[in-house]
């Protein structure tokens, strides 16, 4: 699988990133660092120990990273999910949302899993 159909497979932008970062070296550095980043077990840890604060961080922290490697379809879920924690009611996260951030998040661990594996 080469990084373009990587992108493709997540529901990226490959031609946002790549004009961002300016070479397809440079997008597979930071592609393959965000699978060490610790941000959706924090999110998931405590959304399941009820720390609004944190869970507002974590979700965040993907939204921006997301945003910065033009993670388009797994910015939208965690884009949602992080303005219904935004002011910290946890009542306001809708199980469906998170669902979907959930799914959109392992696509996207699973397809850059596989581009790591094809290096």
């Amino acid at each position: 699988m080469t990084l373009k159909e990587c992108y493709e497979k997540i529901g990226g932008d490959y031609e946002s990133v790549l004009g961002r970062l300016m070479s397809e070296k440079m997008v597979t550095k930071f592609v393959l660092k965000f699978l060490d980043d610790g941000s959706y077990k924090l999110l998931i840890n405590s959304l399941e120990t009820n720390d609004p604060s944190e869970a507002f961080r974590a979700a965040h922290t993907i939204k921006g990273i997301c945003q910065n490697l033009s993670f388009d379809r797994l910015y939208a879920s965690s884009n949602e999910l992080t303005e219904q924690l935004r002011g910290g009611d946890m009542s306001r996260v809708d199980p469906q949302t998170l669902e979907k951030f959930k799914e959109d998040y392992a696509v996207t661990v699973e397809n850059v899993k596989d581009f790591q594996a094809q290096l």
